[in-house]
């Protein structure tokens, strides 16, 4: 047996030992991660009371959305006619996303998510970026009849599923449902369902993997945002749980080495050749222009596109590799056949099992 093997096979047998101590004690943290989210994805009960408590609501409902890393990397100010979403710059990661783009992409989709929400709830909005000042997005609440939709019924249903899909095709309507969804103020998306396609966009996720996971800095940012068991994501509220990749849920000290021996670029490769591969089609979403303001109408056009599929019975789950790479970007637009705009996210779909969900953060924490 060589050295190495005698090492990793040693490790593995601790880690077993360990993992077998830790899942004999953890009855309370997954009873506690459940509670979580119970209390975190469902619909408000009964009426929310005063105007006070309306607004809180709305705000609850837009830290529902999608972040990246699940950062959560908005604040929100409340006032009597209007709620401003704010980035946080505090949760931003500089080395994923130097220039924010997911970061106001992000803000983007707690604005639809409340705009979906205000609407239910009785208000009618006007949405506004402010592009001159804190980068705020302020949305104006009117009061006017409740109007729900089916969109907003999906809003505690939706998740972004790390898993693999079953690799069916969808129906001609379902994919006009999402590309209808997913239109937007200056921003496209562009369906590829064909398989020659999706193998091309295979080849850009893979390029951008291996420069990403060749990145120290990018590993040690990924790892930061890793939370390695229920107990872990309760007590942060944020980040990225390891059961929702379908990763065992093992102590934070042991999660942390086991990261740095199996997070490898061959593993990730692998993993996403499979995810890929088990997809119906890849959606990819292009602004027209390259702005904040643009950003922020992605992540709404995204967000209604994740909705629209989370009725429709189909996950979704991002492939930002050939975006978030800035010597990939101009490659993958060409492939693309842009002439102008830029590809800003790249979203796996397809039919698959629900996976262990993400948590939020207490809503008092968001408030400014």
């Amino acid at each position: 047996m060589s050295r190495r093997k005698f090492i990793v096979g040693a490790s593995l047998g601790t880690a077993g030992v360990a993992v077998a101590g830790f899942g004999l004690d953890s009855l309370i943290a997954r009873t506690r991660y459940q509670a979580s989210v119970d209390s975190t994805w469902r619909h408000a009960t009964g009426e929310a009371g005063s105007h006070q408590a309306q607004m809180l609501e709305l705000v609850r409902y837009a830290t529902l959305a999608p972040s990246s890393h699940n950062t959560q990397c908005w604040r929100f100010r409340v006032e009597s006619g209007s709620i401003s979403i704010l980035p946080d710059f505090q949760r931003r990661c500089p080395v994923v996303d130097p220039d924010d783009h997911h970061l106001f992409v992000s803000l983007g989709c707690a604005t639809e998510n409340l705009v979906q929400a205000a609407a239910a709830r009785g208000f009618q909005s006007t949405v506004a970026f402010n592009s001159e000042g804190d980068e705020s997005v302020t949305i104006a609440l009117d009061p006017a009849r409740p109007v729900g939709s089916p969109l907003f019924n999906a809003i505690p249903l939706r998740q972004s599923t790390r898993g693999a899909f079953d690799g069916k095709p969808l129906t001609a309507e379902d994919l006009r449902l999402l590309e209808e969804a997913a239109s937007g103020n200056g921003v496209r998306v562009q369906l590829l369902t064909e398989r020659g396609a999706v193998e091309q966009v295979l080849e850009f996720v893979i390029a951008g993997n291996t420069e990403q996971m060749r990145d120290a800095a990018f590993v040690q940012e990924l790892k930061d945002w890793v939370r390695f068991n229920g107990a872990h994501a309760v007590r942060t509220g944020d980040g990225l749980f390891a059961g929702s990749s379908g990763n065992p849920s093992v102590p934070v000290w042991l999660g942390k080495r086991m990261f740095d021996l199996f997070f490898t670029e061959d593993a990730e490769n692998d993993k996403y050749s499979r995810h890929v591969r088990s997809a119906a089609g890849i959606a990819v979403f292009v602004s027209e222009r390259d702005d904040k303001a643009s950003w922020i109408e992605v992540g709404r056009a995204f967000q209604r596109f994740a909705l629209q599929a989370t009725l429709l019975d189909i996950r979704h789950a991002h492939l930002n590799q050939p975006v978030e790479v800035a010597s990939i970007r101009p490659a993958f637009a060409g492939f693309l056949g842009l002439t102008g705009g830029r590809p800003d996210l790249v979203v796996r779909f397809g039919r698959g099992p629900l996976m262990p969900r993400s948590l939020r953060r207490p809503i008092e924490t968001v408030l400014l």
